[in-house]
């Protein structure tokens, strides 16, 4: 059995010290603070690029990811030293939150063409945006339209308003209120350089026990991700639940990707960062 490394064994602390906490303090106070929000959104803070990584929004989505980390984590820590292995995760990790919210901003912008004919200000945009319309676990279509309306009618754009650009704004405001977490992204880049150090390590799913090289089970797992995100669907614990964020794991495979073919190219991939 692969031992636990010494950096690995720190992130997961840092991890469950963070999921206690969410624990102890609320979930809402905990995301709004330190899950990653879109920089349209009033709880938006540039800590969050980072602070988001060791968040997570439940015990199986923490105990895959620690999991993960352990497995994969601990043999290329072995291999490249404690800095070095930090330097990675961490980079895969803010490369999955910069797709996430490069993703967030044209996904946002086609949205958002549905009310484009309203002609509204940034200001008010801003506004409805970020609306409160959140009971329980649930975005709220009445309490949203009953906030709506008001400010619609303090800029004159009541008379603009119709049943496409409602949708249109609806669907912008859950968006933007839509936080992302998890360590997911930072995880998918250590498995695409284990991939790179071990091709021919066995690895196998628990829903599909079958023996397969890294060097064919992790394009696969890519490409299935990616195929069931575009989907809305998940193999995986998403973070935020709203399909953008395998775009985020994706996001941290592809700079794990670039990564360690930099290294391979300049024989870096021996240096150790003790």
């Amino acid at each position: 059995m692969m031992r636990i490394t010494e950096t690995v064994k720190q992130l997961i602390i840092i991890n469950v010290i963070f999921f206690i906490g969410t624990q102890i303090i609320g979930a809402e106070v905990a995301y709004k603070y330190l899950a990653l929000h879109y920089p349209q959104n009033n709880d938006f803070k540039v800590w969050q690029i980072l602070t988001h990584m060791f968040m997570h929004g439940g015990i199986s989505h923490i105990l895959f990811n620690m999991f993960g980390l352990w497995m994969f984590g601990s043999a290329l820590e072995e291999q490249w030293g404690t800095k070095k292995f930090l330097f990675f995760y961490i980079s895969c990790g803010l490369g999955a939150a910069l797709l996430h919210l490069g993703v967030t901003y044209f996904e946002m912008q086609n949205i958002l063409e549905g009310a484009a004919g309203m002609n509204l200000s940034d200001t008010t945009l801003h506004q409805v945006l970020n609306i409160d319309f959140v009971v329980g676990n649930r975005y709220d279509g009445e309490l949203f339209k009953n906030k709506l309306i008001p400010i619609l009618q303090e800029t004159g754009k009541l008379n603009a308003l119709n049943q496409e650009s409602y949708d249109s704004l609806f669907n912008g405001a859950v968006l933007n209120q839509t936080p992302m977490l998890g360590a997911s992204g930072a995880l998918y880049g250590i498995i695409v350089a284990f991939a790179f150090m071990f091709p021919n390590a066995e690895l196998m799913l628990i829903f599909l026990p079958i023996p397969i090289k890294a060097k064919y089970f992790v394009p696969g797992l890519l490409i299935m991700d990616l195929f069931l995100g575009l989907r809305g669907q998940s193999i995986f614990g998403g973070g935020g639940g709203d399909g953008i964020a395998h775009f985020a794991h994706l996001g941290g495979a592809i700079v794990g990707f670039i990564i360690m073919w930099y290294w391979k190219k300049n024989q870096f991939n021996n240096n150790r960062w003790n």
